[in-house]
């Protein structure tokens, strides 16, 4: 080798590990700033599973109790929330851990990695506080290490205490490993997912829909595969690391491979971030933006217009994922009832009422689940209200003859018409794949109207949010809990036999759950009338209050 040689390697081992000096300053930093929320993830997260076991206990003591749960989490609409159901033959609460409660805390891991990421790379990019950290003595490469590697352990803290609650529940520790190390392993695809995404795109926003539409792709290949071909490893359920971590069989039959697959898929997805770090520049992004024409362009004529304008590129995948999984959702419909019409206590499951409807049980269970979905969306319609304040690009439009007034009805304008558009599409979708398998084609309006009867508590939802927007804006994020409370009192509430109270307390509890039950409008017009109390004290406080708060 020649001198030159020798000088150019080593030139290139020191460029190599100067890319990440800093990266241990910065990850001590970062999670200094997200120990709150890594702490409350980790509680919530460790602690979900293990509080459910005396529950268990209580509520089935006997093999018979556990085996009718069994039958429960066979039908298809506890399936696709919940996954395949290992171990139904002989139900442990080991085993109703795992197939209840551990999709559930997936999807929330993922969730967690992907905001915490996308937080710390393309967040701080956007910010401008990037450029001024690198203007220090720290490599290009620290900042994406730093945050991945706080995601890291996030997801280990976890796993180790799901593994740790469920050991002291009195479920074998071993199993319990499993189960949380099936958690952390999916976490950590998605952090993955997460850095490759805040590659693509200049905006953080952008990013995060990329990574939770990942996500959302990722739930429906799930549940479609599941449905299909119950326990038996449905191709689509392998294109899933959701299905790979629920392929471990935690307290059933444990088998600890699948958990390779997700390791490598967050390995690759690493990979492929740091390899597309160096091909941009800070603050850009791979998927450069279009120029658009400032200048009596129509869709900036005005707050609506804009702020319809700002909204287009995540409704359109918002669109594209709610039909597409209505589609996938209605196309099961006549496989179901076949497999139901012979089995009365799983047609149970599904039915509400005396002589009811196998198809119009089945499409209520699966629109409302597409409902809570569109509640989740205008959640986050309110949280980019919230966005544009917190980065100080509301105080010049305000400066403008636009007022608090006029902006603020506008981003709620746009946020119900596209809750609205979103429930069509949940809908056609699911009534257009129902009636081509079914042969009926008047499924498509029966299921038109059933989600458009949960636009009230979608509005209510919304109503929350906007009055946690005017009155207390750094605790708008409690908005999720309407969500995720309605999603616990949908999946669990018959598990834990919650007090009607309780149940209550759920917006989307009310709606009647057409078309497996007639009509009453009743409920519908005080959700509506709570949602309009709601939104128009939201806004008053909003008047009232200094911005930026």
């Amino acid at each position: 080798m020649s001198t030159g040689a020798v000088l150019a390697a080593g030139r290139s081992s020191r460029a190599q590990a100067g890319a990440f000096v800093g990266t241990s300053t910065l990850t001590w930093f970062t999670l200094r700033l997200d120990r709150v929320r890594i702490l409350v993830w980790a509680l919530v997260l460790g602690a979900l599973p293990a509080s459910f076991l005396p529950a268990l206990e209580d509520l089935m003591p006997t093999q018979e109790d556990r085996q009718l749960r069994a039958e429960l989490i066979r039908s298809p609409a506890a399936v696709v929330m919940s996954g395949p159901g290992y171990g139904l033959d002989d139900y442990t609460y080991g085993a109703m851990v795992a197939n209840e409660i551990g999709l559930l805390a997936m999807v929330a891991a993922a969730i967690m990695s992907i905001l915490l990421v996308v937080r710390h790379t393309r967040t701080e990019e956007e910010t401008g506080r990037a450029e001024l950290v690198r203007a220090n003595v720290v490599g290009p490469r620290a900042g994406l290490t730093a945050a991945l590697a706080s995601a890291v352990v996030a997801n280990l803290a976890v796993g180790l205490l799901l593994a740790a609650g469920l050991t002291a529940g009195g479920l074998g520790a071993v199993d319990s490993l499993s189960f949380g190390a099936g958690v952390a392993a999916v976490g950590l695809v998605f952090a993955g997912v997460a850095a490759l995404t805040a590659q693509l795109s200049e905006h953080a926003r952008a990013s995060t829909g990329l990574a939770m539409a990942f996500l959302g792709v990722s739930f429906a290949l799930r549940a479609v595969g599941d449905v299909t071909e119950l326990e038996s490893g449905s191709p689509l359920t392998w294109l899933s690391p959701l299905g790979w971590a629920q392929a471990t069989r935690a307290f059933v039959d444990l088998r600890w491979w699948p958990l390779a697959l997700c390791l490598g898929l967050a390995v690759l997805t690493t990979a492929l971030a740091f390899l597309l770090l160096g091909r941009r520049d800070v603050g850009a992004g791979l998927v450069r933006p279009r120029p658009g024409r400032a200048a009596g362009h129509p869709l900036l004529a005005g707050p609506f217009a804009l702020t319809f304008r700002l909204h287009r590129g995540g409704l359109t995948a918002w669109v594209v994922a709610v039909l597409l999984a209505g589609l996938a959702f209605g196309s099961l419909t006549d496989s179901v009832t076949e497999a139901l019409v012979d089995n009365e206590l799983l047609a149970r499951t599904i039915v509400t009422g005396d002589g009811g409807d196998l198809v119009d049980g089945f499409l209520a269970a699966m629109i409302e689940y597409l409902a809570l979905a569109v509640g989740a969306y205008a959640v986050s319609s309110v949280l980019r209200l919230r966005a544009e304040e917190t980065s100080g690009r509301l105080e010049p439009l305000l400066s403008a003859p636009v007022s608090r007034w006029r902006w603020l009805g506008a981003g709620l304008a746009v946020a119900v018409l596209n809750c609205a558009v979103l429930l069509v599409m949940a809908g056609v979708g699911t009534g257009v794949s129902s009636a081509a398998a079914t042969g009926d084609g008047g499924l498509v309006l029966v299921s038109l109207g059933a989600s458009l009867a949960f636009l009230p508590a979608v509005l209510l939802v919304t109503g929350v949010a906007v009055l946690l927007l005017g009155l207390a804006p750094k605790a708008l994020g409690l908005a999720w809990l309407v969500v995720v409370y309605a999603l616990l009192v949908g999946l669990l509430g018959p598990l834990l036999d919650l007090p009607p109270a309780a149940a209550d307390l759920s917006p989307f509890s009310h709606v009647p759950a057409l078309p497996a039950v007639e009509l009453t409008p009743a409920p519908l017009v005080w959700l509506t009338g709570l949602a309009l109390v709601s939104l128009l004290a939201g806004m008053a406080g909003f008047r009232r209050r200094d911005v930026p708060a």
